[in-house]
């Protein structure tokens, strides 16, 4: 079919030949074949080139489209096989209003823009069944790596920041030290990652026969915020949640003696998952982040 295309663009079996890299002899033998299958002649043969019969019109135009199809498919295969194209599902639960994970995504889009990314928010445990079944290529989580089954990788870390009230006592300061925040009344999200970073909060300020007043709150991150904005009290976030504005709602960096208090980032993925969509993302991790090595 596809010298017949060639051959009915060219009007030449001899220029569609040359055109295609092959002989004359070759492509004309096949074309010959091709209308003893059909049952009918597709060319009027002269000295001055070849021209498409009545039936040879109708036939070439299912042909063109047959042909654009296969090198489409064949194309397109090769771009998936490369990781060129595809699909990639990233698991996570931060937020993608700004920080690493943001840009990370950002980055890759821009590398490979074939490539269809689909995202998905939920708990740690939701998140890590999804990797195992094969419903996630990737999931990213807080926190320092962990043994599990199938591959880890440290990432980054970012800043712990202080979501107050803007009138609040605290909002003037460029930092507040966990010592200020002493007798504070603190709101949580129930959802991931607010039981992690409440266990950073009893860290800090916990101390025999005192205990932090918190609150948790089955909602999310940004009606947490929201509660906030309201004077229900303060809360704690990922540096990444900071990009989106609440009305009400200022940020301050938290820091110890120490300097500023930071929570890690993970990726998590199956060893046996050969999507290479995957491999281009595991690797633009890498460049971005390459202070931990990939492990089992």
């Amino acid at each position: 079919m596809r010298y017949a295309v060639a051959a009915a663009h060219y009007r030449s079996f001899r220029r569609a030949a040359e055109a295609l890299g092959v002989k004359q002899s070759t492509l004309s033998r096949c074309i010959s074949q091709l209308e003893e299958r059909l049952g009918v002649v597709l060319f009027e043969r002269t000295s001055g080139g070849v021209r498409l019969t009545t039936a040879g019109v109708e036939i070439l135009r299912t042909s063109r489209h047959l042909v654009e199809t296969v090198d489409h498919m064949a194309a397109t295969a090769k771009e998936i096989g490369r990781g060129e194209a595809g699909r990639l599902t990233v698991g996570f639960y931060t937020s993608l209003s700004a920080g690493n994970l943001r840009a990370s995504l950002i980055e890759y889009a821009s590398r490979f823009p074939k490539v269809e990314i689909q995202t998905y928010e939920g708990a740690r445990a939701c998140l890590f069944a999804g990797v195992d079944a094969g419903r996630l290529d990737v999931a990213i989580v807080t926190g320092d790596p962990i043994s599990r089954e199938g591959k880890v990788m440290g990432l980054w870390s970012e800043r712990i920041m202080v979501a107050l009230p803007e009138g609040h006592r605290l909002a003037g300061n460029n930092i507040v030290y966990w010592t200020d925040l002493k007798d504070e009344t603190f709101l949580f999200s129930q959802r991931d990652p607010g039981p992690e970073i409440q266990d950073i909060l009893l860290a800090k300020l916990a101390a025999p026969g005192e205990r932090p007043k918190v609150i948790s709150h089955d909602v999310s991150r940004e009606n947490i915020k929201s509660l906030v904005g309201a004077g229900f009290g303060v809360s704690l976030m990922c540096e990444a949640c900071i990009g989106a504005t609440y009305t009400g709602v200022v940020y301050r960096e938290a820091r110890d003696g120490n300097g500023p208090s930071r929570i890690n980032y993970a990726a998590y993925w199956q060893s046996d998952n050969d999507n290479p969509a995957l491999a281009g993302f595991i690797n633009l991790l890498q460049e971005r982040y390459p202070s931990l090595p990939a492990g089992d």
